[in-house]
């Protein structure tokens, strides 16, 4: 985690948590347990801004909410690509017949 240090504080980035959260999810040794600590992050009353402030209380669980499901459908969706095709789609495509038209006058 990148850590910025000004006037003798030390300050993290955005970015570097959002980075280390997306090595962590895809981590196979700890995604579930960043998962886990993410749905009990949004269930738990303690957050960053409190749920009982109007609108404000209710971002932080927006972000977080739609960063887990961004890195939950990138990483389905790269498990579906790295799948071999199976032989049934092979097959559909070997049976494939091009046809030349003609046209009746």
């Amino acid at each position: 985690m990148e850590m910025v240090q000004k006037d003798g504080h030390m300050k993290i980035s955005l970015q570097s948590i959002y980075n280390w959260y997306r090595h962590a999810i895809r981590n196979p040794k700890y995604r579930w347990w960043v998962i886990l600590g993410t749905l009990t992050y949004l269930v738990l009353p303690f957050d960053i801004a409190p749920d009982f402030l109007p609108i404000i209380g209710e971002i932080d669980d927006l972000v977080i909410v739609s960063l887990l499901l961004t890195e939950i459908f990138q990483l389905v969706m790269e498990n579906l690509q790295s799948r071999p095709k199976s032989p049934a789609s092979n097959k559909q495509e070997s049976q494939t017949v091009d046809v030349n038209a003609v046209s009746l006058d």
